[in-house]
């Protein structure tokens, strides 16, 4: 029995493969937690609130983003997220409202926004599932989204495996 040449199938599908990794921002991101500095765990006490941003160690967010949030259930004032990011902002790369998962979402997001997405007008679209780098469910569902108006098809996966999600027309 006589063998063919080996046939790249997937090369001939004609399938584009999105990497979301690639977009990837690697800079640390750091936290900082209001209710470590809540009066018996509910409320911030203005002055021992400021003494505290005071005494804390600032240069430890040099060059990283900087997510400010509040893990317990207090109701915080919105001044007190903005006296957080007058202290931060000196040495943060940039400081954002949320947790580690919100800002890695907004760098993302951002870079998101200046693809052309009509680039795959009438394609065939995997979003690449498996990635070394942390990639959240709202990315795939931004790159979903935008995707939407332009490709044939969008699917999940690895081209030797994928979940279908959406094609035109159904």
């Amino acid at each position: 029995m006589q063998e063919g040449p080996i046939v790249n199938k997937v090369a001939k599908s004609g399938l584009i493969t999105i990497d979301l990794q690639e977009y990837y921002d690697d800079t640390p991101i750091e936290t900082f937690d209001l209710k470590d500095h809540l009066y018996q765990g509910l409320i911030i006490r203005e002055k021992d609130f400021r003494k505290a941003l005071d005494q804390h160690d600032w240069t430890r967010y040099a060059g990283t983003y900087v997510a400010v949030h509040c893990s317990s259930d207090a109701i915080i004032a919105s001044w007190a997220y903005m006296l957080v990011t007058t202290y931060a902002q000196v040495y943060a790369r940039e400081v954002f409202f949320g947790n580690r998962d919100d800002v890695r979402f907004e760098l993302y997001r951002r870079k998101l926004e200046n693809i052309d997405w009509s680039q795959y007008e009438g394609s065939r679209i995997i979003l690449k599932g498996c990635s070394d780098k942390p990639v959240p469910p709202s990315v795939y569902l931004l790159a979903t989204k935008k995707l939407l108006p332009y490709a044939e098809r969008v699917m999940y996966g690895e081209a030797c495996s994928f979940v279908p999600v959406y094609r035109e027309g159904k």
